[in-house]
This record gives structure tokens, sequence and C-alpha cells, in this order.
């Protein structure tokens, strides 16, 4: 269990009508009735005491890369910012590494890069907390999360205690956890990641094989491609913001697939291992001619269908009402459902 620190120093810590427009990445206008800065895990225990006796609801944000946000929240907004990396032990077969969750993913992914350190590489440049990771089994350019993980440790919520995963605890499937299928319950405060001592590249993904012709490829080559493939395609959410992939990659039966790949046989189409197949949303969307759609604030971005933009002014219900129409058409033109990635707040 964790040691409890006195209600009224997390009273004070509260900051009233605070303002999460910043806080963000789709830059949506949004409140909170009060927000707190939780950098010390001790603090968690009396912030849901005090919440429990004022009978307000608590949300936990990290770097709100991955979330669409109500304008108004009658509540207590708390920001996780736990910091700390650290090289924990080196094996002959792995080196064990921790992040803290409030760490942001890719600063931590650029130090392990820094340490000449191999496996994190692919997941390079996904905006969000480390904290947040796990929860969503984060993937990029042929990798994800779950590859490289080892264990956590989290707040229960429901317990009040802290708790560690193994893997299998975690339940990963694509883009999906225990935490995602929890939501609310389990407060991420740190992750452990074993990276294999003899690294050997992930060039499997469009824009990474030409890598394997390079002399000495090495961890920090292959990221600073995955940077540059990255900021090649999504538009930056400091310049515009946005969320990243709004929708999931849809894995569906052979059947389901068969009028896509009928009209278009060179579809991109990834088989699974249950046999189903893997469509790409982003792909789906295009072809929808959706692609740079306008609705009102809300927009699909010219450069990626996969994402969703604030043009200026939008807030949840403009980015909801854009989504709708989004599933809608592709389910019109293709049969095929879509679902969010981000979660709604």
């Amino acid at each position: 269990m964790m040691s409890m620190r006195p209600m009224t120093d997390i009273a004070a810590a509260l900051i009233p009508d605070f303002d999460l427009t910043a806080r963000n990445t789709l830059a949506l206008q949004a409140r909170s009735r009060f927000g707190v800065v939780i950098d010390n895990a001790d603090q968690l225990p009396a912030l849901f005491d005090h919440a429990a006796s004022q009978k307000l609801p608590v949300r936990i944000l990290g770097g709100g890369s991955n979330v669409v946000l109500a304008p108004d929240f009658d509540g207590i907004t708390a920001l996780l910012a736990l910091r700390g990396r650290v090289i924990i032990e080196q094996t002959s077969e792995v080196t064990l590494i921790e992040a803290s969750g409030g760490e942001t993913w890719h600063e931590f992914v650029r130090w392990t890069v820094d340490q000449g350190l191999g496996g994190l590489e692919n997941l390079a440049l996904i905006p969000g907390t480390v904290g947040a990771a796990p929860v969503q089994n984060i993937g990029a350019y042929g990798a994800e999360l779950a590859d490289s993980f080892r264990s956590l440790t989290a707040y229960d919520r429901a317990s009040g205690a802290t708790v560690t995963f193994g893997k299998d605890d975690c339940a990963f499937g694509y883009r999906d956890s225990t935490f995602k299928r929890q939501p609310n319950r389990f407060i991420v405060l740190a992750v452990r990641f074993a990276l294999p001592r003899s690294w050997a590249p992930n060039l499997g993904f469009a824009g990474l094989s030409d890598l394997a012709d390079t002399a000495e490829i090495t961890p920090r080559a292959v990221m600073d491609r995955v940077i540059a493939l990255r900021t090649s395609k999504l538009p930056d959410w400091r310049e515009t913001p946005n969320a990243g992939s709004f929708f999931q990659n849809p894995v569906v039966t052979t059947t389901d697939a068969s009028p896509v790949l009928a009209e278009f046989p060179t579809a991109p189409c990834f088989p699974q291992p249950d046999g189903r197949v893997k469509l790409s949303a982003g792909w789906l969307i295009e072809k929808s001619g959706l692609k740079g759609y306008r609705m009102g604030p809300a927009g699909i971005s010219e450069r990626h269908a996969l994402v969703l933009v604030n043009l200026g002014g939008a807030q949840q219900a403009d980015i909801a009402a854009l989504a709708g129409h989004i599933k809608q058409t592709v389910q019109s033109r293709f049969g095929i459902a879509l679902h969010e990635e981000p979660i709604f707040l």
C-alpha cells in the first residue's frame, strides 16, 4: 500500500476552473471544475479520498493525445506527471529498463536509443505518455508495445492498492488491453521493458525495408527513418491540432472483406493469425471520398485520411459528428464498421 498524504494537502493543490484547451492535442476548448498535477504516486489515495468526500468524479489525463474532451467536466482532472527512467539490470539476453507513467513516450524511446538500446525504435514519435501506451498497446511500423513489454505497476482505484501486471495479465490485443476493457480503474505508474542484447532490426514495414542494404544498420537509423516517415505523412499536432490515427484498422472475416477485395484486388489487406484479415481504415476512408472533407470547424486531414483535425474552435460535439459521418459513409460504401481509437471524456 502507498503511504497516505493528508487530504488537506490535496485540497490545497486543486486548481479551480482548470483550462484544458492546451492540455489535449486536438486543442478542443475544455475546462474542468478542478485540476491537479500528480507528480508523486503517494498523492493518489488522498486524491480519491478527498474526491469521494466531496462527491466529485476524478479522471486521469496524461499527454491528452488520445482523448476527445467535453467542454466542461464537473469534477477533478488529475494530470499524471510522474517522471523517471532508469536501466534496472542487464542479463546476457536483455536489458531491463523502467519508465514512469508521466514520461513522454517519444522522449523515452529517444532515451533508449541514446543508451545504445534497440527494441522500441519503430514506435518513435507516437504522441502520449508511457502510462497511456499499454492501455492502447500502441503500435506502428510493424511493432507494438507488447513485443518488448515485461511488466507494469498500477494504482488500483477499486482496492486502493498498488498492483503489478505481467504480460499475460495485461491481455494485450490489437489496440487493446485489460486496462482498456476496465476504463478508469487502473492508473499506470511505471512500465518495464525487456530490450534484447542481441538486437535485430524490424524492417518488414513499407518504407523501412531498404535500410536492410545499409552497411551498419542501427536502432538510431531505424528511429530516424520512422520519424521521417511519420512527419512526411501525418500532420504535426502542434501545428494542426489532431489526435493521431482516429480509427482502428478493422479486423474482419474474409467474407466481410471479399466485396472490398473484389472491387479493389490490391487493397491493403493483412492476414491475421485467427484467419481474419486486417484492412486499412485510412484507405477505406480515402476510397469513400472523404480525404480532406470538412464539417464546420472539424475536418479530415488532406495529408492522411485517418487523421481528424481541429480547424479552429472545434468542440467534442464537432469531432463526434464528423466521426459519425465517416463511420456511416464507410459502412454504406463498403459494409465495414469502423471504431474510434480515442476516448471521449
